[in-house]
């Protein structure tokens, strides 16, 4: 099996940075894809960055510009650093993989969940 690790959460003052990182290990044949995503209680869980398989970043509106999204594909780690931070940013964020493992098996993996708190 694959494994998917996050860390780097925490609370920061509006206007605030902070750095998340994921690392996969184990069982890994390719990593297609690499992403973050948040998610606050009663809302869906909503895309923060991804890199696709072919290479193109996504970012939705209220990130873009404030956060990006870093790979090493060669090390199976990735980052997401956030600027500016504000309180809507409050969420508890997952790093994501999409990861053919050494069986062939190719499935979604989410790191544990990091909370970041945005507050003064």
């Amino acid at each position: 099996q694959a494994q998917v690790v996050e860390s780097g959460g925490g609370l920061v003052q509006p206007g605030g940075s902070l750095r998340l990182s994921c690392a996969a290990s184990g069982s890994i044949g390719h990593i297609y894809s690499m992403g973050w995503f948040r998610q606050t209680p009663g809302k869906q869980r909503e895309l923060v960055a991804r890199v696709s398989a072919m290479g193109s970043i996504d970012y939705p509106d209220s990130v873009k510009g404030r956060f990006t999204i870093s790979t090493d594909n060669a090390k199976n780690t990735w980052s997401l650093q956030m600027n500016n931070l504000e309180p809507e940013d409050t969420a508890v964020y997952y790093c994501y993989g999409l990861i053919r493992d050494r069986s062939l098996q190719t499935s979604d993996y989410w790191g544990q969940g990091t909370q970041v708190t945005v507050s003064s």
